[in-house]
């Protein structure tokens, strides 16, 4: 072998070591954390989400269900520190970074119907062009909000109005709007993490706690508790979001990827949910038959209502004027995506 063809293969070896370097280099794996297991709702959008990245580019997707990390608290900070590069967490927890974002726990603003509300969730301006920059402020990039079901209560004994709230201790998210809503429907709201829920029930610590029902089923909320309410106040939201900086340093292509997989998961999502509420409530009862599950009346959620007005105001006060024209904006949302 001559030296001038050892030097022509060592240069193609070279390129060829480059090459793959370059696209080994391209090739990056992500993770992302969310707050519930792999079977429940954010687990199926982030498996979803993770399919269609893994589909269509060299990246890999790890996930982290809710407890590998941490708890809530812990995956944000870890997705503004750039640990995380995509993280899904509710306003509920969120509320506190980003008041403007506690405008969804407003009682009776948002609809029970479904099909309303992933219009709304796809079309708002609020959601899709203005919670843009609050997000961004905080180092976050909003890929996309979504609903997870109409909330309910579970509580100990049961609840036909306002009165019956009167002096239980219902635990809520660490949200201060959240707070003044169970205040208002008369209850005594104890903020506590997600993982002391259960064992704050079986102690009695408190009495009460709101989720969607699929929620309800999968985390055993009824073996801790004997009365599920539905008041029709809140459907649960929850919001994908990815570290701005890592985000703004990606190319065009994988902004484009990103986009792409966070559409096809929500319409996934949107459609997996459709009767979820109800087979997981037939779930229950099967395995607690005398639980109860009361659906109130007009005239038995008269008072939560009233009561709802008040958190309105408690709201603007928060957050001034940013709240104010986020609240209009999403009530012109929801007004216009009726159908």
């Amino acid at each position: 072998m001559t030296s001038t063809f050892r030097t022509l293969l060592g240069g193609a070896a070279a390129a060829a070591l480059l090459a793959a370097g370059t696209m080994a280099a391209q090739a990056d794996n992500w993770k992302y954390a969310f707050e519930e297991s792999l079977t429940e709702v954010q687990g199926v959008y982030a498996t979803k989400f993770k399919e269609a990245i893994e589909a269509n580019s060299d990246h890999t997707l790890e996930l982290y269900p809710y407890g590998t990390l941490g708890e809530s608290a812990d995956i944000m900070e870890q997705a503004q520190a750039g640990i995380l590069q995509f993280v899904d967490q509710s306003p509920g927890f969120t509320g506190a970074l980003i008041p403007e974002a506690q405008v969804f726990f407003v009682p009776y603003l948002l609809p029970t119907d479904q099909d309303h509300l992933a219009r709304f969730f796809k079309e708002s301006k609020a959601i899709n062009e203005d919670f843009q920059g609050l997000y961004a402020n905080q180092g976050l990039e909003l890929l996309v909000m979504f609903p997870e079901g109409e909330v309910a209560m579970t509580t100990k004994e049961p609840v036909r109005s306002c009165e019956d709230l009167n002096e239980v201790k219902f635990r809520v998210m660490t949200n201060p709007l959240l707070v003044e809503s169970y205040k208002a429907f008369g209850a005594t709201p104890t903020p506590l993490p997600w993982g002391e829920v259960y064992g704050g029930l079986q102690t009695n610590i408190i009495q009460g706690q709101e989720n969607p029902t699929f929620f309800l089923y999968s985390t055993k909320m009824y073996e801790v508790t004997d009365h599920i309410t539905y008041t029709g106040h809140n459907n649960f939201t929850t919001a994908v979001m990815a570290n701005k900086d890592f985000y703004d340093g990606l190319s065009d292509e994988d902004k484009q990827l990103i986009q792409d997989a966070t559409e096809s998961a929500f319409d996934y999502i949107v459609e997996y949910q459709k009767g979820l509420a109800d087979s997981e409530l037939a779930k229950i009862m099967e395995a607690k038959p005398e639980m109860t599950v009361t659906v109130l009346s007009e005239e038995e959620r008269a008072c939560f209502k009233e009561a709802a007005a008040d958190v309105e105001k408690t709201f603007i006060e928060m957050t001034g004027d940013s709240g104010k024209a986020i609240l209009d904006q999403l009530k012109a949302d929801l007004e216009a995506t009726k159908g």
